[in-house]
């Protein structure tokens, strides 16, 4: 008899190393990977410009419900673990949600003004909305309420810090084992990177492993003033960091 394979739904806002844990997973010898499937249905619904639209558009799927039978159905390769990269923002509100019930879902977080200042490089004008705070702390609310207890949650900072123990502490909480080659990787582009690759992804495709972690950056006043609204949704994630974690249990 043949075990169910392993999904794990990766939930993160934009610049926050996701691109980079795509590439760890991407390099064990089990693992499909599965970049932001949800992102060409966003820009679908919401209209919004973003760099490499029409690109997106023509190569991804657009259709959010396609998507959700491609995540939950043959994994490629016949793989036992697919890795699904999600970006909390591209799940809007009418996309249906059920189908997280056949993921171990887990949350990736990093403090925001490292995220502002990685993200303002690339997009001069956006909205809060944009890096995904707010909705990762309702998907992982969600997720709480149906679980009866917090899932995982790994801060960036930890994997820069230290990837070997943290990415052990994550295979460990999705019940998969650790593989030394999830710290190095080879250069380069992937098959795998979605079609915005090319306006997003140069540092990562320049990179061969994890780099330690720089200083939080001084921001400029209009981007700390967003920075600390965000840091309460980032700090509540945080209380269940697998690293430092405070468990949140419901209903104890």
């Amino acid at each position: 008899m043949t075990s169910s394979p392993v999904r794990i739904a990766m939930w993160s806002g934009p610049r926050n190393i996701s691109t980079a844990m795509m590439r760890a997973f991407e390099n064990r010898p089990d693992t499909a990977v599965l970049d932001e499937p949800f992102y060409a249905a966003y820009l679908k619904t919401t209209g919004v410009d973003h760099p490499l639209r029409a690109e997106t558009l023509a190569a991804h799927e657009s259709d959010w419900r396609k998507v959700v039978s491609l995540l939950t159905g043959p994994v490629p390769g016949q793989r036992t673990v697919f890795y699904q990269k999600h970006m909390t923002h591209h799940l809007l509100p009418g996309f249906d949600l059920d189908w997280t019930k056949q993921c171990r879902n887990v949350f990736l977080i990093r403090a925001p003004e490292a995220v502002l200042a990685s993200y303002s490089a690339k997009r001069a004008e956006f909205l809060p909305a944009d890096v995904g705070f707010a909705r990762q702390r309702e998907l992982f609310e969600r997720e709480c309420d149906r679980l009866g207890r917090a899932p995982p949650v790994i801060d960036a900072d930890d994997v820069l810090r230290n990837p070997r123990a943290t990415l052990t502490a994550l295979c460990d909480a999705v019940e998969i084992p650790f593989f030394e080659r999830m710290l190095h990787w080879p250069a380069g582009r992937r098959l795998t990177d979605g079609a915005w690759a090319p306006a997003w992804y140069d540092s990562v495709e320049r990179s061969t492993g994890f780099v330690s972690p720089r200083a939080l950056p001084v921001l400029a006043d209009d981007l700390k003033t967003l920075a600390d609204r965000l840091r309460p949704h980032y700090e509540h994630l945080a209380r269940n960091n697998l690293m430092r974690r405070q468990p949140d249990k419901r209903g104890e």
